[in-house]
């Protein structure tokens, strides 16, 4: 059988992101508003409870609730987020994005899915600029997943709380 050159369509966000032109198309008649309240977010975790510095997999979900394709337009490149109790990406080191505003298209009810790793722990940034990673305390922790729109709705928003023992 011949080699097949296959492209990977799973961007750098995770989703499989191959351009829909039929969307495009139709996002840009979509009013903004409508688009912007068609999208919803959801996020999940493995499990409930986890050992100090057990890997936690964290499952963001996109979903458009409508019957048609909508594009969304995000404040910054960053298409979607996830922050440990406020911290983004468990991390409080400067972040870098670019805060041109980007698009994510949706497919009719399509439901976009991505999955990271947080590894359990906290990254800390002191004040010389050094960093540290320290295991997340025992307790109850609230991991969130947002997109980052203008006027954001809770439905832009999703957390749910895990525990660490």
């Amino acid at each position: 059988m011949p080699a097949t050159n296959r492209r990977d369509d799973a961007d750098r966000t995770g989703f499989d992101d191959t351009r829909n032109y039929l969307g495009a198309a139709v996002g840009r008649i979509l009013p903004a508003t409508l688009a912007h309240w068609a999208v919803t977010v959801s996020v999940t975790t493995d499990a409930t409870t986890y050992a100090v510095g057990e890997s936690v997999e964290i499952t963001v979900q996109l979903r458009n609730r409508l019957p048609v394709p909508v594009e969304v337009i995000t404040r910054t490149r960053r298409p979607w987020g996830w922050r440990v109790d406020g911290i983004l990406e468990a991390s409080d080191e400067r972040r870098y994005v670019r805060a041109a505003p980007t698009t994510i298209g949706f497919r009719a009810g399509e439901t976009k899915r991505a999955t990271v790793r947080w590894d359990g722990r906290i990254r800390r940034v002191n004040e010389n600029g050094l960093d540290r990673s320290i295991p997340a305390d025992p307790g109850e922790h609230v991991i969130a997943a947002f997109l980052p729109v203008e006027d954001p709705t809770p439905q832009h928003e999703a957390e749910t709380r895990i525990r660490i023992r």
